[in-house]
């Protein structure tokens, strides 16, 4: 009788250990992710005030210094084959 309820012992100790075990890797990872998220998102507002510092400079260099219109080329007629009639 002592064997059977110290088996069982073994076994729910083992039991244990293995959960304890996988929750430390769960949270483990949780971390990992939630890390990866935040480095992602303060890299996202990073990239996005930089680009829209640059449209701004853009827009102020634009409205500073006009492009100047281009003149459109003229057309040039396509030579077509004549049909005239040879009698």
């Amino acid at each position: 009788m002592a064997e059977v309820s110290q088996t069982i012992m073994e076994k729910a100790e083992a039991r244990f250990l293995e959960r304890q075990k996988k929750t430390v890797e769960r949270n483990k990872a949780t971390a990992e992710y939630l890390s990866e998220t935040k480095a992602r998102a303060i890299k996202t507002a990073r990239l996005r005030e930089l680009r829209l510092a640059k449209e701004e400079a853009d827009r102020v260099a634009e409205a500073l210094n006009p492009a100047p219109k281009r003149k459109r080329a003229p057309r040039t007629v396509k030579k077509t084959a004549s049909t005239e009639v040879k009698s």
